[in-house]
Protein backbone atom coordinates (compact mmCIF):
# COMPACT_ATOMS: atom_id res chain seq x y z
CA UNK A 1 0.00 0.00 0.00
CA UNK A 2 1.47 3.23 -1.21
CA UNK A 3 2.33 5.32 2.21
CA UNK A 4 0.71 8.23 0.96
CA UNK A 5 -2.70 6.50 0.92
CA UNK A 6 -2.42 5.26 4.91
CA UNK A 7 -3.49 8.25 6.58
CA UNK A 8 -6.46 8.60 4.19
CA UNK A 9 -7.40 4.89 4.73
CA UNK A 10 -6.77 4.84 8.68
CA UNK A 11 -9.33 7.75 8.65
CA UNK A 12 -11.88 6.29 6.48
CA UNK A 13 -11.49 2.77 8.84
CA UNK A 14 -12.21 5.09 12.01
CA UNK A 15 -15.23 6.80 10.04
CA UNK A 16 -16.48 3.59 9.56
CA UNK A 17 -16.05 2.70 12.79
CA UNK A 18 -17.45 5.51 14.54
CA UNK A 19 -20.29 5.29 12.12
CA UNK A 20 -20.72 1.68 12.84
CA UNK A 21 -20.29 2.59 16.82
CA UNK A 22 -23.12 5.12 16.64
CA UNK A 23 -25.36 3.39 14.66
CA UNK A 24 -25.23 0.56 17.37
CA UNK A 25 -26.99 -0.10 20.66
CA UNK A 26 -27.95 -3.09 22.89
CA UNK A 27 -30.72 -3.60 24.82
CA UNK A 28 -30.28 -5.84 27.78
CA UNK A 29 -32.82 -7.79 29.79
CA UNK A 30 -33.79 -5.13 32.39
CA UNK A 31 -34.22 -2.19 30.05
CA UNK A 32 -36.57 -1.02 27.17
CA UNK A 33 -35.31 1.75 24.42
CA UNK A 34 -36.92 4.32 22.88
CA UNK A 35 -35.45 4.97 19.22
CA UNK A 36 -36.12 9.15 19.24
CA UNK A 37 -35.65 11.06 15.78
CA UNK A 38 -35.91 14.93 16.12
CA UNK A 39 -37.54 14.84 18.77
CA UNK A 40 -40.21 11.73 17.53
CA UNK A 41 -40.32 8.14 18.89
CA UNK A 42 -39.59 6.04 15.94
CA UNK A 43 -39.01 2.48 17.48
CA UNK A 44 -39.34 1.13 20.79
CA UNK A 45 -37.16 -2.14 21.37
CA UNK A 46 -38.74 -4.00 24.36
CA UNK A 47 -36.48 -7.27 24.10
CA UNK A 48 -33.33 -7.66 24.70
CA UNK A 49 -30.28 -7.81 21.67
CA UNK A 50 -28.34 -5.37 19.50
CA UNK A 51 -29.85 -2.97 17.25
CA UNK A 52 -29.36 -0.10 14.63
CA UNK A 53 -30.27 3.23 14.62
CA UNK A 54 -28.62 6.47 12.22
CA UNK A 55 -25.69 7.63 13.55
CA UNK A 56 -25.05 11.41 14.50
CA UNK A 57 -27.09 11.72 17.64
CA UNK A 58 -25.32 14.59 18.66
CA UNK A 59 -27.15 15.93 15.60
CA UNK A 60 -30.80 14.89 17.10
CA UNK A 61 -30.99 12.62 14.49
CA UNK A 62 -31.35 8.76 16.08
CA UNK A 63 -31.16 9.13 20.00
CA UNK A 64 -31.77 6.04 22.33
CA UNK A 65 -33.03 6.44 25.70
CA UNK A 66 -33.30 3.72 27.64
CA UNK A 67 -36.19 2.98 30.82
CA UNK A 68 -36.64 0.26 32.95
CA UNK A 69 -38.36 -2.45 32.02
CA UNK A 70 -37.78 -4.37 35.73
CA UNK A 71 -40.19 -4.06 38.46
CA UNK A 72 -39.60 -1.04 40.43
CA UNK A 73 -40.36 -0.09 44.15
CA UNK A 74 -41.83 3.42 45.61
CA UNK A 75 -41.65 3.72 48.91
CA UNK A 76 -44.02 6.76 51.12
CA UNK A 77 -42.88 6.76 54.24
CA UNK A 78 -44.84 8.82 57.68
CA UNK A 79 -47.88 9.41 56.16
CA UNK A 80 -50.65 10.59 58.89
CA UNK A 81 -53.82 9.79 57.78
CA UNK A 82 -57.55 10.23 59.81
CA UNK A 83 -60.06 7.60 60.27
CA UNK A 84 -63.58 8.60 60.12
CA UNK A 85 -63.83 8.62 64.02
CA UNK A 86 -61.33 11.21 64.26
CA UNK A 87 -57.95 9.70 65.22
CA UNK A 88 -54.87 9.68 63.31
CA UNK A 89 -52.42 6.54 62.24
CA UNK A 90 -49.05 7.49 60.71
CA UNK A 91 -48.47 4.81 57.45
CA UNK A 92 -45.75 3.52 55.73
CA UNK A 93 -46.28 2.28 52.56
CA UNK A 94 -44.79 1.23 49.28
CA UNK A 95 -45.98 0.43 45.77
CA UNK A 96 -44.40 -2.08 43.05
CA UNK A 97 -44.75 -1.09 39.80
CA UNK A 98 -43.53 -1.43 36.16
CA UNK A 99 -43.40 0.62 33.02
CA UNK A 100 -45.59 -1.18 30.82
CA UNK A 101 -46.12 1.48 27.86
CA UNK A 102 -42.56 3.25 27.41
CA UNK A 103 -43.82 5.33 24.27
CA UNK A 104 -46.90 6.85 26.67
CA UNK A 105 -44.11 7.60 29.55
CA UNK A 106 -42.16 9.40 27.20
CA UNK A 107 -44.83 11.50 26.23
CA UNK A 108 -46.32 12.06 29.65
CA UNK A 109 -42.89 12.58 31.83
CA UNK A 110 -40.43 12.55 29.15
CA UNK A 111 -39.06 9.10 30.37
CA UNK A 112 -38.18 10.69 33.56
CA UNK A 113 -39.06 8.25 36.85
CA UNK A 114 -38.57 10.91 39.64
CA UNK A 115 -41.12 13.13 37.58
CA UNK A 116 -43.51 9.46 37.45
CA UNK A 117 -42.73 8.81 40.92
CA UNK A 118 -44.03 12.01 42.37
CA UNK A 119 -47.27 11.86 40.62
CA UNK A 120 -48.00 8.49 41.94
CA UNK A 121 -47.13 9.48 45.22
CA UNK A 122 -49.38 12.20 45.54
CA UNK A 123 -51.59 10.08 44.27
CA UNK A 124 -50.78 7.07 46.60
CA UNK A 125 -51.29 9.94 49.62
CA UNK A 126 -54.29 10.67 48.20
CA UNK A 127 -55.96 7.07 48.28
CA UNK A 128 -54.93 6.09 51.35
CA UNK A 129 -56.39 9.30 53.10
CA UNK A 130 -59.91 8.74 51.40
CA UNK A 131 -60.11 4.52 51.83
CA UNK A 132 -58.87 5.21 55.72
CA UNK A 133 -61.26 8.27 56.22
CA UNK A 134 -63.75 6.15 54.89
CA UNK A 135 -63.50 3.35 57.99
CA UNK A 136 -63.29 3.05 61.63
CA UNK A 137 -60.08 2.83 63.86
CA UNK A 138 -59.74 -1.02 64.13
CA UNK A 139 -59.96 -1.40 60.66
CA UNK A 140 -56.48 -1.11 59.46
CA UNK A 141 -55.77 -3.47 61.94
CA UNK A 142 -57.93 -6.04 60.85
CA UNK A 143 -58.60 -8.33 58.02
CA UNK A 144 -60.12 -5.32 55.99
CA UNK A 145 -57.06 -3.87 55.16
CA UNK A 146 -56.83 -6.41 52.31
CA UNK A 147 -59.77 -4.71 50.77
CA UNK A 148 -58.66 -1.07 51.32
CA UNK A 149 -55.04 -1.78 49.61
CA UNK A 150 -57.77 -3.64 47.03
CA UNK A 151 -59.03 -0.14 46.75
CA UNK A 152 -55.85 1.59 46.95
CA UNK A 153 -54.26 0.08 44.37
CA UNK A 154 -57.81 0.45 41.86
CA UNK A 155 -57.41 4.25 42.29
CA UNK A 156 -53.42 4.22 41.85
CA UNK A 157 -53.56 2.43 39.07
CA UNK A 158 -56.00 4.21 37.02
CA UNK A 159 -53.77 7.23 37.49
CA UNK A 160 -50.54 5.30 36.58
CA UNK A 161 -52.02 3.94 33.17
CA UNK A 162 -52.31 7.36 31.92
CA UNK A 163 -48.33 7.60 32.62
CA UNK A 164 -47.67 3.98 31.05
CA UNK A 165 -47.17 2.59 34.18
CA UNK A 166 -48.83 -0.70 35.54
CA UNK A 167 -49.15 -0.90 39.53
CA UNK A 168 -48.86 -4.64 40.88
CA UNK A 169 -48.77 -4.17 44.00
CA UNK A 170 -49.68 -1.72 47.02
CA UNK A 171 -48.61 -2.82 50.16
CA UNK A 172 -48.71 -1.24 54.26
CA UNK A 173 -45.30 -1.46 56.30
CA UNK A 174 -46.03 -0.37 58.84
CA UNK A 175 -49.56 1.12 60.59
CA UNK A 176 -48.78 3.42 64.46
CA UNK A 177 -50.96 5.21 66.13
CA UNK A 178 -49.79 8.72 66.70
CA UNK A 179 -48.19 8.97 70.06
CA UNK A 180 -51.45 11.65 71.27
CA UNK A 181 -53.77 9.02 70.23
CA UNK A 182 -51.56 6.26 71.87
CA UNK A 183 -51.64 7.58 75.16
CA UNK A 184 -55.96 7.95 74.74
CA UNK A 185 -55.80 4.92 73.57
CA UNK A 186 -54.25 3.22 76.14
CA UNK A 187 -55.89 5.22 78.78
CA UNK A 188 -59.23 3.80 77.07
CA UNK A 189 -57.94 0.21 76.68
CA UNK A 190 -56.60 0.72 80.52
CA UNK A 191 -60.26 2.16 81.51
CA UNK A 192 -62.46 -1.15 80.09
CA UNK A 193 -59.71 -3.60 81.27
CA UNK A 194 -60.40 -1.83 84.41
CA UNK A 195 -64.25 -1.67 83.70
CA UNK A 196 -64.19 -5.67 82.74
CA UNK A 197 -62.26 -6.51 85.31
CA UNK A 198 -64.72 -5.16 88.12
CA UNK A 199 -67.42 -6.46 86.20
CA UNK A 200 -65.55 -10.33 86.37
CA UNK A 201 -65.19 -9.73 89.95
CA UNK A 202 -68.86 -8.52 90.93
CA UNK A 203 -69.68 -11.74 88.67
CA UNK A 204 -67.21 -13.49 90.54
CA UNK A 205 -68.90 -12.13 93.99
CA UNK A 206 -72.32 -13.10 93.24
CA UNK A 207 -71.35 -16.55 92.22
CA UNK A 208 -69.30 -16.84 95.38
CA UNK A 209 -72.53 -15.75 97.56
CA UNK A 210 -75.24 -17.91 95.66
CA UNK A 211 -72.51 -21.21 96.17
CA UNK A 212 -72.14 -20.23 100.15
CA UNK A 213 -75.87 -19.95 100.24
CA UNK A 214 -75.94 -23.22 98.50
CA UNK A 215 -73.64 -24.61 101.04
CA UNK A 216 -75.71 -22.82 104.24
CA UNK A 217 -78.63 -24.65 103.21
CA UNK A 218 -76.81 -27.67 102.53
CA UNK A 219 -75.57 -27.69 106.13
CA UNK A 220 -78.65 -26.80 108.01
CA UNK A 221 -80.34 -29.51 106.09
CA UNK A 222 -77.55 -31.77 106.63
CA UNK A 223 -77.39 -31.09 110.17
CA UNK A 224 -81.16 -31.14 111.22
CA UNK A 225 -81.51 -34.78 108.98
CA UNK A 226 -78.41 -35.58 111.03
CA UNK A 227 -80.46 -34.24 114.69
CA UNK A 228 -83.45 -36.17 113.20
CA UNK A 229 -81.52 -39.36 113.33
CA UNK A 230 -79.76 -38.97 116.28
CA UNK A 231 -83.15 -38.15 118.00
CA UNK A 232 -84.52 -41.32 116.67
CA UNK A 233 -81.42 -43.32 117.38
CA UNK A 234 -81.62 -41.58 120.84
CA UNK A 235 -85.15 -42.14 121.09
CA UNK A 236 -84.79 -46.32 120.09
CA UNK A 237 -81.84 -46.00 122.79
CA UNK A 238 -83.76 -44.50 124.98
CA UNK A 239 -86.62 -47.12 124.97
CA UNK A 240 -84.31 -49.90 124.94
CA UNK A 241 -83.00 -48.80 127.92
CA UNK A 242 -86.18 -48.69 129.38
CA UNK A 243 -87.09 -51.94 128.55
CA UNK A 244 -83.69 -53.36 129.92
CA UNK A 245 -84.29 -51.71 133.06
CA UNK A 246 -88.08 -53.11 132.78
CA UNK A 247 -87.11 -56.85 132.26
CA UNK A 248 -84.10 -56.40 135.19
CA UNK A 249 -86.97 -54.99 137.62
CA UNK A 250 -89.53 -57.70 136.80
CA UNK A 251 -86.23 -60.54 137.41
CA UNK A 252 -85.07 -58.63 140.72
CA UNK A 253 -87.09 -55.77 142.34
CA UNK A 254 -85.00 -55.58 145.03
CA UNK A 255 -81.92 -55.34 143.70
CA UNK A 256 -83.19 -52.87 140.90
CA UNK A 257 -84.14 -50.81 143.98
CA UNK A 258 -80.99 -51.12 145.58
CA UNK A 259 -78.70 -50.25 142.34
CA UNK A 260 -81.02 -47.41 141.84
CA UNK A 261 -80.50 -45.99 144.95
CA UNK A 262 -76.66 -46.67 144.46
CA UNK A 263 -76.77 -44.42 141.39
CA UNK A 264 -78.74 -42.00 143.29
CA UNK A 265 -75.89 -42.20 145.88
CA UNK A 266 -73.39 -41.28 143.58
CA UNK A 267 -75.15 -38.30 142.10
CA UNK A 268 -76.22 -36.57 144.84
CA UNK A 269 -72.86 -37.53 147.71
CA UNK A 270 -70.70 -37.49 144.98
CA UNK A 271 -69.35 -33.54 145.27
CA UNK A 272 -67.80 -32.93 148.54
CA UNK A 273 -69.35 -29.22 148.80
CA UNK A 274 -73.24 -31.26 148.59
CA UNK A 275 -74.97 -30.00 151.56
CA UNK A 276 -78.31 -32.09 151.77
CA UNK A 277 -81.25 -31.51 154.44
CA UNK A 278 -83.30 -34.54 154.85
CA UNK A 279 -85.32 -36.13 157.52
CA UNK A 280 -83.64 -39.35 158.71
CA UNK A 281 -86.75 -40.84 158.00
CA UNK A 282 -86.20 -40.41 154.81
CA UNK A 283 -86.83 -43.34 152.50
CA UNK A 284 -83.36 -41.90 150.51
CA UNK A 285 -81.22 -43.15 153.46
CA UNK A 286 -82.46 -46.46 154.00
CA UNK A 287 -79.75 -48.13 152.65
CA UNK A 288 -77.58 -46.82 155.23
CA UNK A 289 -79.56 -47.83 157.95
CA UNK A 290 -79.58 -52.00 156.88
CA UNK A 291 -78.38 -53.72 153.81
CA UNK A 292 -81.68 -54.88 152.67
CA UNK A 293 -83.04 -51.68 153.18
CA UNK A 294 -85.42 -52.64 155.80
CA UNK A 295 -85.52 -50.31 158.90
CA UNK A 296 -85.62 -51.36 162.19
CA UNK A 297 -88.19 -50.24 164.79
CA UNK A 298 -87.76 -47.32 167.01
CA UNK A 299 -88.06 -48.51 171.16
CA UNK A 300 -91.43 -48.15 172.05
CA UNK A 301 -92.75 -49.20 168.80
CA UNK A 302 -94.24 -52.54 167.03
CA UNK A 303 -92.90 -53.51 163.51
CA UNK A 304 -95.50 -54.44 161.75
CA UNK A 305 -96.60 -57.97 160.91
CA UNK A 306 -95.95 -59.49 158.20
CA UNK A 307 -98.81 -60.14 156.11
CA UNK A 308 -100.25 -63.87 155.68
Amino acid sequence: MNSNRLPAFLVGLAVILFLAYSSLFVVNEREQALVIRFGEIQSVKSEPGLYFKLPFAFMDADRVQYVEKRALRLDLDNIRVQVNDGKFYDVDAFVVYRIADPRLFRETVSGDRESAESRLRTRLDSGLRRVYGLRGFEAALSEERASMMTEVHRDLNTAAETLGVRIEDVRIRRTDLTPDVSEQTFKLMESERLAEAELIRARGNEEGQRRRAIADRQVVELVSEAQRDSEILRGQGDAERNRIFAEAFQRDPSFFEFYRSMRAYVSALGDNNTTMVLSPDSDFFKYFETPDGNRTPRAGTTAPAPAN
